[in-house]
């Protein structure tokens, strides 16, 4: 029972996934380091309020608090943001540029005659109607 245990263990499934989860956290921690201390604060300049946790509103003797709402929402925007623009994107081109596809065959060539453009199995110009 043991061997099996250590056998599963060593899978490199498990092993990978012990790995990635260990690296999204330590990422994780990461984007939200940058957006506490960088983008947050730079909203806060622009809008003049460091924090919406104060905002509330009151109906029958009830306590609304609205603001600590905004605080995530704006977290959670500038979060998905950062991850979108800073390594989604930046990733895309790095993929893209390594892949590209290579060019299709023509399906075109050029009369000799009045240079247009004709399919290339044609056998005669439709335009000037030259002999290929």
């Amino acid at each position: 029972m043991l061997k099996d245990f250590k056998q599963f263990l060593l899978r490199g499934n498990v092993v990978d996934l012990a790995v990635g989860v260990v690296i999204g956290a330590s990422f994780g921690t990461v984007v939200t380091a940058l957006v506490s201390d960088l983008l947050t604060p730079f909203i806060s300049a622009i809008i003049k309020i460091p924090d919406f946790n104060t905002l509330f509103f009151t109906i029958n003797g009830s306590k609304f608090m609205y603001g600590h709402l905004l605080n995530v929402l704006i977290s959670f925007v500038l979060v998905a943001g950062t991850i979108f623009f800073f390594i989604v994107k930046p990733m895309n081109i790095l993929i893209s540029k390594s892949h590209k596809e290579p060019p299709s065959d023509p399906t075109t060539k050029k009369c000799k005659e009045c240079l247009s453009e004709i399919p290339i199995e044609a056998k005669r110009c439709s335009h000037c109607t030259q002999v290929l």
